[in-house]
């Protein structure tokens, strides 16, 4: 018998009212199964944005079951325990992770157009600040990374963040969907206030379409209400030219984002994260294969770029893994130490294929000429 919403809601609430309280052993098999329950309920979905939502959804709820765990080992109490601010929510410092990266751009392969797109928007302006206000430049804003995963969205957040000694913000939709009425968009309004009370600071949201759908096409009224919270905090920090914060998302599927997150003010600037070109996965080989790795002396980086032509950089360091593991497997069960050969490459690569669909690429370049 298929599933239904009653069912999924009924789960839901049961695990969040546990996850509330603190009895996270009660909340996870809930939680579980209401995850499972909106699988089930995306498999019968007929349209692909709401089967993708409704996906999006249940990774969520599998990432709130996964927090039980960490939850009950470190003795956390739950939310409805927790030191309250004076909205009532729960303290912010329980799920906002501050950070300093120490990545920075010459960590990162290739992608020379987009940093420099990057360090116009991003970073210029916050290291030449009388220039910036001379010609009417203003820093901060919002800006979005689309493309296929793998692809080093996240690194080049990170990489910003350090360009320009700002405190890191890496959020997942998980940390900011609470179920429960209002809580979320006091967690949006929390993020961004801790934003703010840094010198500088950058936002990053990955999956980012999980967060700020297409509102006509989601059923949720969670969705109904983050969106314009979002919204409004965005023109918030955009409208004072002193508030030295950056608004960064990333999505591997831009096309589910509601259309008004991608106007003017909002993500005013969307940069496109596509597969490595030759010169950066000639760079990610060095990065992934040769630093710190015996090679021999057949091994020919020239001749993997263009075998490696259409695969990721997640693609290309998970080849580099599995070819290592081959000749330390055999030293393992006996066999002398050798260094990595052709040969070990060229098994793993024939055995395979790019993570990324040319079908996928096409619909990326698309929505790169046309936004949609």
């Amino acid at each position: 018998m298929p599933v239904s919403f009653s069912t999924f809601e009924r789960l839901k609430d049961k695990g969040i009212a546990a996850y509330r309280k603190g009895d996270y052993a009660t909340a996870r098999p809930y939680l579980i199964q209401a995850a499972e329950c909106m699988v089930e309920l995306a498999a019968q979905a007929k349209n692909d944005e709401v089967r993708a939502q409704h996906e999006a959804y249940a990774r969520e709820l599998i990432d709130l079951a996964r927090s039980c765990d960490k939850a009950a080992a470190e003795g956390r109490p739950g939310r409805a325990k927790a030191r309250e601010g004076e909205d009532g929510g729960a303290n912010a410092s329980d799920w906002i992770v501050r950070d300093k990266p120490t990545i920075g751009f010459d960590d990162i392969a290739g992608l020379e157009e987009v940093k420099d797109e990057i360090r116009l928007k991003m970073i210029y302006p916050f290291q030449h600040p009388e220039l910036a206000t001379r010609y009417g430049v203003r820093p901060g804003g919002g800006m979005l990374f689309y493309g296929p995963p793998g692809t080093g969205k996240t690194m080049l957040a990170k990489a910003i963040a350090h360009e320009i000694d700002a405190t890191f913000f890496l959020i997942s939709p998980a940390q900011v969907l609470s179920k429960w009425v209002g809580e979320a968009e006091q967690n949006i309004r929390k993020l961004f206030d801790a934003a703010r009370a840094e010198p500088q600071a950058v936002i990053f949201i990955d999956e980012i379409e999980a967060l700020v759908p297409r509102r006509q096409t989601d059923t949720s009224s969670v969705m109904q209400r983050v969106v314009p919270q979002i919204l409004q905090e965005l023109e918030g920090f955009d409208r004072k030219d002193t508030r030295c914060l950056l608004f960064v998302g990333a999505t591997n599927r831009p096309w589910l984002l509601d259309e008004a997150m991608l106007r003017p003010g909002r993500f005013d600037s969307r940069v496109y994260i596509p597969l490595p070109d030759a010169p950066a996965r000639y760079r990610l080989l060095e990065m992934y294969l040769v630093k710190g790795r015996p090679l021999a002396d057949d091994v020919d980086l020239g001749a993997l770029c263009d075998r490696l032509e259409g695969y990721s950089g997640a693609d290309i360091k998970s080849i580099a893994d599995r070819a290592a593991a081959i000749p330390f497997m055999e030293a393992i069960g006996g066999g002398e130490p050798r260094p990595i050969c052709m040969a070990d490459l060229t098994c793993v690569i024939e055995d395979t294929l790019p993570s990324v669909h040319p079908g996928d690429l096409a619909r990326y370049e698309e929505f790169d000429r046309t936004g949609q």
